[in-house]
């Protein structure tokens, strides 16, 4: 497959857009990679210091699609390929300031302390209730109905903060949990779904999706800068600010204030949809005026490094802490019990989050604020009794993760009539098909192909 007459410009070098600029190189084809930052891999950025490596972007990713163990496949970088151990199957939950493992079946779910009584039994009875009648219902009532208020507040509350950063009021499950919402949708429970997609057969692609939490040795970098070696750092222009995308004779004329004016017959735009009509000032027409309307909640990312751990044992992927338990933090993911050579011997990696949905005010706390919230927090939640830190490293998102809202259906409406009316534009990004770095992924591949057809 190879569109070789045609010059394909690509928008934005996060890993969407690397991922797109990656398949169209392996099939040959004339493109140039767009980005406005200094450096390419968007908000992934992996940093080290001593025996300790941390993130500043996303942390973890999931082995959720196919696509992205065909990724490490075709950059031929299984070695980098790094999945977490067995130990990322606990997750623990924070009820009345003490850390509760989350079930993880039948029994488990019976004894926990987590759920109350009433709907504990009342699970028996999920495969019976009536199915929902709005498309558009959000995620608090849409697990209420099926499945009670303190499965709600303990289970799918806390699981939306740690990564959404959001809120369920906000939250629409067609948009954000399709294969959630489609259970009901098709089987009418999420009992009788689950057990039908259970006995389904799986094609050899299919079992490449094996829902293992992943990263790459050394970061996540390591993959950023497979990619980059992949496509060549030729075909990627850093530093191009006010790029703007005129539209005339039905070519693209790409122009940045580093980059000279150049002709492309398409184009696959992969960074935010709050900034589309800055890069397609044409499109800025009533027809498609929901294209930006998106909204980003604000994450302060801060991660804590500890030379010598003595407290709270780090056997699980992290803690998440319920609305209803009014803290300060949304998680901690123990990344050193994840990956290996994330702290020394004997010490401790956390990735702690601050802010989402439910307190943006946070992130206007100064740094020496934010550090004794955090510090406050770390003793309460993981019962540390000296807190001294090696690392203490904040980064703030101010528009750090798309809600999947009731805006969704009008963006992904307005996108497509845009590539109705302009053959040649391809539009992505994190404002459509997910935000996991498996939608991210799949989504680059598929564009890449898309164009190519």
């Amino acid at each position: 497959m190879t569109n070789s007459n045609k010059k394909i410009a690509v928008i934005g070098a996060g890993l969407t857009g690397l991922t797109a600029a990656f398949y169209l190189k392996q099939k040959k084809n004339s493109f140039q990679v767009f980005e406005k930052e200094s450096r390419i891999g968007g908000v992934i950025q992996t940093h080290q210091k001593g025996d300790f490596t941390w993130e500043s972007g996303p942390s973890t990713g999931s082995i959720s699609k196919p696509e992205v163990m065909e990724l490490f496949e075709d950059l031929k970088a299984l070695d980098v390929l790094e999945t977490a151990k067995s130990v990322s199957k606990n997750r623990y939950i924070l009820k009345n300031n003490k850390l509760h493992a989350l079930p993880s079946g039948p029994v488990s779910g019976f004894f926990t302390p987590l759920f109350s009584w009433k709907d504990k039994f009342g699970i028996l009875l999920e495969p019976f209730r009536a199915k929902g009648s709005d498309p558009h219902e959000n995620l608090s009532s849409f697990v209420k109905r099926r499945l009670g208020s303190s499965i709600l507040d303990y289970a799918v509350d806390p699981f939306v903060s740690g990564v959404y950063a959001g809120s369920p009021e906000t939250i629409i499950p067609r948009y954000a949990l399709p294969k959630l919402y489609s259970l009901e949708e098709q089987y009418g429970s999420f009992i009788k779904g689950s057990i039908h997609k259970l006995k389904e057969t799986k094609t050899t692609r299919e079992k490449k999706a094996t829902k293992e939490v992943f990263s790459a040795k050394g970061g996540l970098s390591t993959l950023i800068h497979k990619l980059e070696e992949a496509i060549g750092k030729e075909s990627i222009h850093t530093h191009c600010e006010n790029l703007e995308i005129r539209y005339e004779n039905n070519q693209y004329i790409v122009s940045s204030s580093s980059t000279e004016p150049q002709i492309f017959d398409q184009v696959i735009y992969t960074a935010s949809a709050k900034n589309i009509f800055e890069v397609f000032p044409f499109l800025n027409t009533p027809p498609y005026q929901d294209a930006n309307q998106i909204l980003y909640t604000a994450v302060a990312e801060v991660a804590v490094g500890f030379s010598q751990w003595e407290a709270f044992p780090l056997d699980g992927f992290g803690a998440l802490m319920p609305s209803k338990e009014n803290r300060d933090l949304l998680g901690i993911l123990f990344m050193s019990s994840l990956f290996e050579k994330r702290a020394p011997q004997g010490g401790a990696m956390l990735a702690v989050f601050v802010g989402g949905e439910r307190r943006p005010e946070l992130l206007e706390l100064s740094d020496k604020e934010l550090q004794n919230l955090v510090e406050n927090e770390l003793k309460s939640i993981l019962k540390i009794q000296n807190f001294k830190p090696e690392i203490f490293e904040i980064q703030r998102h101010f528009n750090a993760i798309p809600q999947y809202d009731i805006l969704t259906p009008k963006r992904m409406a307005a996108f497509e009539a845009i590539q109705n009316a302009y053959p040649g534009l391809f539009l992505g990004g994190n404002g459509v098909g997910g935000i996991g770095m498996a939608d991210r992924i799949k989504q680059g591949k598929e564009l890449a192909l898309n164009i190519l057809k």
